[in-house]
């Protein structure tokens, strides 16, 4: 009997329909009762579970499946292991168990979508690294994850703020990428509009009333753009689809806050999508380039803005031409041309590989992706953070190609070196790169590559990778042998210093506890005891001043309970417990509730990111150190947002209380047309406001236009939009702009 009640009974049984009718189409009665056969099992394995909002769980691996089905359209297998995918982790069943009732590949699929188990701060870092293992046999292990993401991203109105923070910097940070990196592009914008919609509320509701406000106007232009296009396709015997789509409001708030611009600034809010339905006798190519030309016939093209993914279609597949072009109005649009196949291909990425199995350049680019995957998990001694670090280099970049000697094309990240092309080739070339020739000039390994570049790697026996190559490596794979060859010198190195300091701290008669490599490393202004290992090993520090180091009193508060083990010398180990250590009793942080910001702390110490410079009022968030020390970011800096996707267990909510006393440094940008008496003017209402004060001021005028900075003390962002709205009434401002970065 179900632990359910009848209303939920009627609900899971409403879900399940939707389910069957949108398969019900695609399989045949064989499917559909191993579909059947699915539910039942998962439906009662699930019984009496919910989710965090209350409803039955089952209908979260339903709402997975549908959008397996319909938004990949993928086949029963597929919508199988996604009906599947949460009953070896949340229930008593085990893969084998599945293995036994569904096959080896429903299982294989449901396994690499099995959490591991663990510690919070590991478990997503090893749960991604696990899924790409076993992508490396089937796609389809990623495709339903991320069905799996997107419906928790439909239903995060359930969970607590800042979870809801965390799983949305989560999704931006790793899984929207992905998805774009899959070709997967419906999936991607949705991604990042929910993400957007849980980390960015009001900047998220005001976009979409300035959306909602022009709509009416927005339409009118559409209809008046498209008109002639589509007259002038059909008096050419063109069979196509006319359609308009407009830009995401992820997409247009981050070009906002990247470009510095307002919403009016934005030009390219709208596209145009012309699908052809293409003629057999007549290459797909040939066809899309003749619409081009009757597009640019009819309106004139922006030179700089023409893209051909055709001839050479990206990574992930994708193909189609972009041009934009000036409509009516005098507004920029974005023309989109591309066949059925091409957009079947746009819509479902390499999940399309099912469908088109003829398409061999998607396959091929599937296969190379596959390929570097395997690369990145060929050493198994890869941090599960810094895999996921290298890996999401490779995701979200933009391309270049480039042409070795014999004319092969190497596809590339953006602002990829000539090193990177190296390891593209092979390590060993990579190992032993001194340079290259690049159109037959010869430039060094850090020489930044252009699109078109042809290059030709130099190397040296002598030649061994350098730390210095990790500063201008841009893509995973060589970034990643790079760091596997120092890590094997460094091993060593380590080792060697582990022994010489401990033999030095053992020649001075000092017991082998924790503060006394604390007391070491701070004198040296090191970051931890491996460095400290590290650079005695190489010969860095010589360690001639030990003894006066070891004969001093710790002042140190913050690097505390450190668990370090010392290897003795056939003696066994000592290991240094906090109770050899200072007998002071740390502040307790209690990670449940919010972190409350005053101006004088009294407990626990916080600092303010240098990254994005909070100030009181700004919307923020705390990091907490090892040593439980918090540092305070804004929401929306990037560096936050990293933290928040790769170690949310270290995140806290934070809080400010009133700053009345204390004033903090900020930047704010002016720009506009210069005058007699403009400065003058800005300094006068600064001096009224007297909760601000002034530290410097920057302008330069040139050709009647003028830029500048001021750098001002002050209490809080109301303080601040208070000085930001009277600048702006100014005669003659243009712009008023908070500046995150204080650096002049």
């Amino acid at each position: 009997m179900s632990l359910f009640t009848k209303a939920e009974i009627r609900q899971i049984n409403d879900c399940y329909d939707d389910l069957k009718r949108e398969i019900g189409k695609r399989f045949d009665n064989e499917r559909m009762e191993k579909v059947d056969k699915a539910f039942i099992f998962a439906n009662a394995a699930h019984d009496g579970i919910r989710r965090k909002s209350g409803e039955p769980y089952i209908i979260h691996p339903i709402a997975v499946a549908t959008i397996v089905a319909h938004d990949l359209g993928l086949g029963a297998t597929s919508v199988i292991a996604a009906i599947l995918h949460d009953v070896v982790e949340d229930t008593d069943y085990s893969v084998e168990d599945i293995r036994n009732l569904f096959g080896e590949n429903v299982s294989r699929i449901v396994d690499g979508l099995t959490k591991l188990s663990g510690e919070m701060d590991t478990r997503q870092a090893l749960t991604l690294k696990k899924m790409l293992m076993t992508l490396s046999d089937d796609v389809r292990v990623i495709l339903i994850k991320l069905a799996d993401r997107l419906h928790n991203m439909r239903t995060l109105e359930s969970l607590q703020p800042l979870k809801q923070l965390k799983v949305a910097g989560e999704t931006l940070y790793l899984y929207a990428p992905l998805a774009h990196r899959l070709g997967l592009y419906a999936i991607k914008n949705e991604l990042e509009e929910l993400s957007f919609r849980f980390k960015h509320p009001e900047d998220y509701n005001h976009l979409l009333y300035q959306l909602h406000d022009q709509e009416e106007k927005r339409n009118y232009l559409v209809n008046e753009f498209i008109a002639p296009i589509r007259q002038r396709l059909a008096e050419e015997d063109i069979e196509c689809t006319v359609t308009h789509r407009l830009k995401s409001m992820f997409s247009i708030w981050t070009k906002m806050h990247t470009k510095g611009v307002t919403f009016d600034e934005v030009y390219d809010l709208l596209a145009i999508r012309i699908i052809l339905k293409a003629k057999p006798a007549i290459s797909e190519k040939r066809q899309c380039f003749e619409v081009l030309s009757l597009v640019t016939d009819i309106y004139p093209p922006k030179p700089d803005r023409i893209r051909d993914w055709i001839t050479m279609p990206r990574a992930n597949g994708y193909e189609s031409l972009h041009v934009t072009v000036m409509g009516p109005q005098g507004k920029w649009v974005e023309v989109q041309i591309r066949t059925e196949r091409m957009d079947q291909i746009a819509e479902y990425g390499f999940a399309a590989h099912y469908r088109y199995k003829d398409a061999a350049t998607t396959e091929n680019e599937l296969d190379r992706w596959i390929e570097r995957i395997r690369d990145h998990l060929a050493n198994s001694e890869y941090d599960a953070f810094e895999f996921l670090d290298e890996f999401k280099l490779d995701l979200f970049a933009s391309e270049i190609v480039v042409f070795t000697p014999k004319g092969k094309t190497i596809k590339l990240p953006k602002n990829s070196t000539v090193i990177d092309v190296a390891y593209e080739i092979h390590t060993n070339l990579g190992d032993k790169c001194i340079g290259a020739k690049i159109n037959q000039k010869l430039v060094p390994p850090s020489h930044v590559l252009q699109n078109g570049d042809q290059v030709e790697i130099l190397t040296s026996e002598n030649q061994v990778p350098q730390q210095a190559w990790l500063s201008y490596a841009t893509t995973a794979k060589a970034r990643s042998k790079i760091k596997d060859a120092l890590r094997n010198e460094n091993h060593r190195h380590l080792e060697k210093g582990r022994e010489m300091v401990e033999e030095a701290i053992r020649r001075h008669n000092v017991p082998l506890v924790a503060n006394t490599l604390r007391k070491i490393v701070a004198h040296y202004n090191l970051n931890n005891k491996e460095q400290l290992f590290s650079e005695v090993g190489m010969g860095v520090i010589k360690l001639d001043d030990i003894g006066s180091i070891l004969s001093r009193k710790s002042k140190n508060k913050f690097i505390k309970y450190w668990n370090i083990t010392f290897r003795g010398k056939g003696k066994g180990t000592e290991t240094l417990s906090d109770e050899e250590d200072d007998q002071e009793t740390a502040p307790i942080l209690d990670k449940k509730k919010p972190f409350l910001l005053k101006e004088n702390p009294d407990h626990i110490a916080y600092s303010l990111a240098k990254c994005c410079n909070p100030i009181p009022g700004d919307d923020v968030i705390g990091y907490v150190s090892s040593d439980d020390h918090v540092i305070i970011h804004k929401k929306n800096c990037p560096k936050a947002e990293k933290l928040v996707a790769s170690h949310s267990h270290m995140i806290i909510a934070a809080e400010w209380t009133k700053f009345k006393k204390l004033s903090y440094l900020t930047r704010i940008n002016l720009s506009g047309f210069d005058r007699i008496g403009l400065v003058n003017d800005i300094t006068t209402i600064i001096s009224k406001l007297h909760s601000i004060n002034m530290r410097s001021v920057k302008f330069d005028t040139r050709d009647g236009l003028f830029e500048g900075d001021l750098f001002l003390y002050i209490h809080n962002t109301e303080d601040l939009q208070t000085l930001i709205g009277e600048l702006g009434k100014i005669k003659g401002i243009d712009k008023v702009t908070r500046v995150e970065n204080l650096n002049d």
